[in-house]
Protein backbone atom coordinates (compact mmCIF):
# COMPACT_ATOMS: atom_id res chain seq x y z
CA UNK A 1 0.00 0.00 0.00
CA UNK A 2 1.09 3.54 -1.07
CA UNK A 3 1.59 5.27 2.46
CA UNK A 4 -0.42 7.91 0.90
CA UNK A 5 -2.96 6.41 -0.12
CA UNK A 6 -5.82 6.43 2.71
CA UNK A 7 -7.46 3.23 3.78
CA UNK A 8 -11.46 2.89 3.30
CA UNK A 9 -13.40 1.46 5.95
CA UNK A 10 -16.76 0.23 5.25
CA UNK A 11 -19.52 -0.78 7.87
CA UNK A 12 -23.06 -0.28 8.62
CA UNK A 13 -24.07 3.76 8.49
CA UNK A 14 -25.69 5.47 11.53
CA UNK A 15 -24.45 3.24 14.52
CA UNK A 16 -20.75 2.13 16.21
CA UNK A 17 -20.81 -1.13 15.67
CA UNK A 18 -18.22 -3.78 15.19
CA UNK A 19 -16.63 -1.04 13.08
CA UNK A 20 -15.66 1.24 15.83
CA UNK A 21 -12.91 -0.94 17.24
CA UNK A 22 -11.22 -0.29 14.00
CA UNK A 23 -12.52 3.57 14.18
CA UNK A 24 -10.58 3.88 17.33
CA UNK A 25 -7.11 2.19 16.29
CA UNK A 26 -7.16 4.14 13.00
CA UNK A 27 -8.15 7.46 15.02
CA UNK A 28 -5.17 6.55 17.61
CA UNK A 29 -2.46 5.68 14.52
CA UNK A 30 -2.99 8.82 13.21
CA UNK A 31 -3.60 8.00 10.02
CA UNK A 32 -5.88 9.49 7.27
CA UNK A 33 -8.83 7.02 6.59
CA UNK A 34 -12.41 7.27 4.69
CA UNK A 35 -15.22 6.18 6.45
CA UNK A 36 -17.81 4.77 3.95
CA UNK A 37 -20.36 4.64 6.55
CA UNK A 38 -20.08 8.89 6.56
CA UNK A 39 -20.40 9.68 3.35
CA UNK A 40 -21.28 13.21 2.45
CA UNK A 41 -24.45 11.93 0.46
CA UNK A 42 -25.88 10.49 3.72
CA UNK A 43 -26.61 7.04 4.63
CA UNK A 44 -28.61 5.49 1.83
CA UNK A 45 -25.63 6.53 -0.33
CA UNK A 46 -23.33 5.35 2.28
CA UNK A 47 -25.31 1.63 2.77
CA UNK A 48 -25.28 1.41 -1.46
CA UNK A 49 -21.77 1.43 -1.24
CA UNK A 50 -20.96 -0.85 1.39
CA UNK A 51 -23.32 -3.13 -0.87
CA UNK A 52 -21.55 -2.54 -4.30
CA UNK A 53 -17.89 -3.51 -2.55
CA UNK A 54 -19.55 -6.54 -0.34
CA UNK A 55 -21.08 -7.88 -3.83
CA UNK A 56 -17.78 -6.80 -6.25
CA UNK A 57 -17.79 -10.26 -8.14
CA UNK A 58 -13.46 -9.63 -8.85
CA UNK A 59 -12.50 -9.83 -5.20
CA UNK A 60 -10.87 -13.30 -4.43
CA UNK A 61 -10.76 -12.95 -0.96
CA UNK A 62 -14.76 -11.27 -0.94
CA UNK A 63 -16.10 -10.27 3.16
CA UNK A 64 -18.63 -12.41 4.32
CA UNK A 65 -19.84 -8.98 6.62
CA UNK A 66 -18.51 -5.67 7.59
CA UNK A 67 -15.87 -4.17 8.79
CA UNK A 68 -13.80 -4.81 6.57
CA UNK A 69 -10.36 -2.72 5.35
CA UNK A 70 -9.37 -2.17 1.85
CA UNK A 71 -6.19 -1.07 2.04
CA UNK A 72 -4.58 -0.63 -1.30
CA UNK A 73 -5.29 -3.73 -2.79
CA UNK A 74 -6.01 -5.76 0.28
CA UNK A 75 -9.11 -6.54 1.53
CA UNK A 76 -9.18 -7.19 5.19
CA UNK A 77 -12.40 -8.37 6.64
CA UNK A 78 -13.30 -9.21 10.75
CA UNK A 79 -12.47 -6.75 13.49
CA UNK A 80 -9.42 -8.45 15.03
CA UNK A 81 -7.89 -9.29 12.06
CA UNK A 82 -8.29 -5.73 10.86
CA UNK A 83 -6.84 -4.76 13.89
CA UNK A 84 -3.91 -7.93 14.22
CA UNK A 85 -3.09 -5.99 10.32
CA UNK A 86 -3.15 -2.14 11.66
CA UNK A 87 -1.47 -2.53 14.97
CA UNK A 88 1.55 -4.32 13.49
CA UNK A 89 1.84 -1.30 11.14
CA UNK A 90 1.00 1.66 13.17
CA UNK A 91 2.83 0.60 16.42
CA UNK A 92 -0.14 -0.56 18.24
CA UNK A 93 0.95 -4.42 18.60
CA UNK A 94 4.26 -5.91 19.86
CA UNK A 95 7.32 -6.06 17.12
CA UNK A 96 8.06 -9.64 17.80
CA UNK A 97 5.48 -13.27 17.10
CA UNK A 98 5.38 -13.74 20.69
CA UNK A 99 3.73 -10.31 21.29
CA UNK A 100 1.72 -10.00 18.58
CA UNK A 101 -0.06 -13.49 19.28
CA UNK A 102 -0.63 -12.11 22.77
CA UNK A 103 -2.45 -8.96 22.20
CA UNK A 104 -4.24 -11.16 18.87
CA UNK A 105 -5.10 -13.68 21.73
CA UNK A 106 -6.87 -10.98 23.88
CA UNK A 107 -8.46 -9.08 20.52
CA UNK A 108 -10.59 -12.71 20.06
CA UNK A 109 -11.52 -12.69 23.56
CA UNK A 110 -12.94 -9.33 23.12
CA UNK A 111 -14.79 -10.35 19.95
CA UNK A 112 -15.97 -13.28 22.31
CA UNK A 113 -17.25 -11.12 24.99
CA UNK A 114 -19.05 -8.88 22.26
CA UNK A 115 -21.17 -11.70 21.03
CA UNK A 116 -22.54 -12.58 24.44
CA UNK A 117 -23.51 -8.43 24.84
CA UNK A 118 -24.94 -8.62 21.39
CA UNK A 119 -27.09 -11.98 22.37
CA UNK A 120 -28.52 -10.05 25.79
CA UNK A 121 -31.42 -7.88 23.60
CA UNK A 122 -31.15 -10.57 20.61
CA UNK A 123 -31.04 -14.20 21.92
CA UNK A 124 -32.70 -15.61 19.40
CA UNK A 125 -30.71 -13.95 16.81
CA UNK A 126 -31.30 -11.35 14.50
CA UNK A 127 -34.31 -12.40 12.26
CA UNK A 128 -37.09 -11.50 15.17
CA UNK A 129 -36.82 -7.82 16.34
CA UNK A 130 -36.07 -6.87 19.79
CA UNK A 131 -39.97 -6.62 20.89
CA UNK A 132 -40.15 -10.31 19.84
CA UNK A 133 -37.86 -11.75 21.97
CA UNK A 134 -38.06 -9.37 25.55
CA UNK A 135 -38.94 -12.68 27.87
CA UNK A 136 -35.71 -14.38 26.94
CA UNK A 137 -33.65 -10.82 26.37
CA UNK A 138 -34.80 -10.38 30.05
CA UNK A 139 -33.39 -13.62 31.21
CA UNK A 140 -29.96 -13.63 29.11
CA UNK A 141 -29.28 -10.02 30.58
CA UNK A 142 -29.73 -10.87 34.11
CA UNK A 143 -27.54 -13.65 33.94
CA UNK A 144 -24.98 -11.56 31.93
CA UNK A 145 -25.06 -9.01 34.51
CA UNK A 146 -24.69 -11.65 37.57
CA UNK A 147 -22.01 -13.83 36.30
CA UNK A 148 -20.27 -13.21 32.65
CA UNK A 149 -19.76 -9.44 33.08
CA UNK A 150 -17.81 -10.04 36.25
CA UNK A 151 -16.17 -12.87 34.47
CA UNK A 152 -15.17 -10.65 31.78
CA UNK A 153 -13.57 -7.78 33.66
CA UNK A 154 -12.19 -10.12 36.02
CA UNK A 155 -9.89 -12.39 33.67
CA UNK A 156 -8.76 -8.95 32.23
CA UNK A 157 -7.81 -7.77 35.65
CA UNK A 158 -5.95 -10.48 36.27
CA UNK A 159 -4.10 -9.99 32.88
CA UNK A 160 -2.84 -6.37 33.74
CA UNK A 161 -1.87 -7.45 37.55
CA UNK A 162 -0.10 -10.47 36.12
CA UNK A 163 1.84 -8.47 33.29
CA UNK A 164 5.82 -7.83 34.11
CA UNK A 165 5.80 -4.76 32.97
CA UNK A 166 3.15 -3.57 35.07
CA UNK A 167 -0.67 -2.75 35.19
CA UNK A 168 -0.73 0.35 32.89
CA UNK A 169 -2.05 -1.98 29.64
CA UNK A 170 -2.98 -5.38 28.65
CA UNK A 171 -0.03 -6.28 26.35
CA UNK A 172 3.74 -5.01 28.27
CA UNK A 173 4.35 -1.39 28.52
CA UNK A 174 2.74 0.23 26.01
CA UNK A 175 -0.74 0.64 24.40
CA UNK A 176 -2.06 -1.88 21.55
CA UNK A 177 -5.41 -2.13 19.78
CA UNK A 178 -6.33 -4.60 22.63
CA UNK A 179 -6.39 -1.81 24.90
CA UNK A 180 -8.76 0.36 22.75
CA UNK A 181 -10.90 -2.22 22.46
CA UNK A 182 -11.26 -3.11 26.12
CA UNK A 183 -11.93 0.31 26.43
CA UNK A 184 -14.71 0.17 23.97
CA UNK A 185 -16.20 -2.83 25.53
CA UNK A 186 -16.22 -0.66 29.17
CA UNK A 187 -17.70 2.29 27.10
CA UNK A 188 -20.61 0.44 25.56
CA UNK A 189 -21.22 -1.67 28.70
CA UNK A 190 -21.34 1.79 30.88
CA UNK A 191 -24.29 3.01 28.06
CA UNK A 192 -26.06 -0.34 28.00
CA UNK A 193 -25.87 -1.75 31.74
CA UNK A 194 -24.92 1.35 33.80
CA UNK A 195 -26.96 -0.17 37.01
CA UNK A 196 -25.00 -3.51 36.45
CA UNK A 197 -21.51 -1.58 35.60
CA UNK A 198 -21.96 0.34 38.69
CA UNK A 199 -22.39 -2.60 41.05
CA UNK A 200 -19.19 -4.22 39.12
CA UNK A 201 -16.77 -1.11 38.72
CA UNK A 202 -15.37 -0.91 42.52
CA UNK A 203 -14.51 -4.94 41.94
CA UNK A 204 -11.97 -4.54 39.23
CA UNK A 205 -9.98 -0.89 39.82
CA UNK A 206 -7.15 -1.55 36.58
CA UNK A 207 -9.54 -2.37 34.41
CA UNK A 208 -11.29 0.96 35.42
CA UNK A 209 -7.85 2.11 35.14
CA UNK A 210 -7.23 1.30 32.01
CA UNK A 211 -10.08 2.53 30.37
CA UNK A 212 -9.35 6.12 31.74
CA UNK A 213 -6.54 5.69 30.68
CA UNK A 214 -7.44 5.11 27.26
CA UNK A 215 -10.35 7.85 27.38
CA UNK A 216 -7.37 10.71 28.17
CA UNK A 217 -5.03 10.00 25.30
CA UNK A 218 -5.00 13.00 23.15
CA UNK A 219 -6.02 11.60 19.99
CA UNK A 220 -8.62 9.28 21.21
CA UNK A 221 -10.06 12.42 23.59
CA UNK A 222 -10.04 14.55 20.21
CA UNK A 223 -11.71 11.85 18.31
CA UNK A 224 -14.78 11.35 21.32
CA UNK A 225 -15.52 15.18 21.17
CA UNK A 226 -15.88 14.98 17.31
CA UNK A 227 -18.48 14.44 15.17
CA UNK A 228 -16.57 11.41 13.71
CA UNK A 229 -17.59 9.44 17.01
CA UNK A 230 -21.07 8.36 16.26
CA UNK A 231 -23.43 7.92 19.73
CA UNK A 232 -24.70 4.67 20.97
CA UNK A 233 -28.10 3.68 20.09
CA UNK A 234 -30.82 1.25 20.13
CA UNK A 235 -29.84 -0.06 16.83
CA UNK A 236 -25.76 -1.12 17.32
CA UNK A 237 -23.98 -3.82 19.82
CA UNK A 238 -24.67 -1.93 23.25
CA UNK A 239 -28.22 -0.77 23.55
CA UNK A 240 -29.83 0.90 26.52
CA UNK A 241 -32.83 -1.24 27.27
CA UNK A 242 -33.57 -0.55 31.20
CA UNK A 243 -35.77 -3.58 31.91
CA UNK A 244 -32.48 -5.46 31.30
CA UNK A 245 -30.01 -3.23 33.63
CA UNK A 246 -29.97 -5.69 36.75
Amino acid sequence: MNRDEPYELYYWPGIQGRGEFVRLALEEAGVEYIDIAKDPGGEEVAAQKLMRAMNDASLVTPPFAPPFLKSGDLWIAQTAEILFYLGSRHGLAPADEAGRLWDHQLQLTIADWVVEIHDTHHPLGGAFYYDEQKSESRKRSKLFCEQRIPKYMGYFENVLVRNPAGNRYLVRNALTCADLSLFQVIEGLQYAFPKAMKKHADNFPNVMALHGRVRNRERIAAYLASDRRLPFNEDGIFRHYPELDG
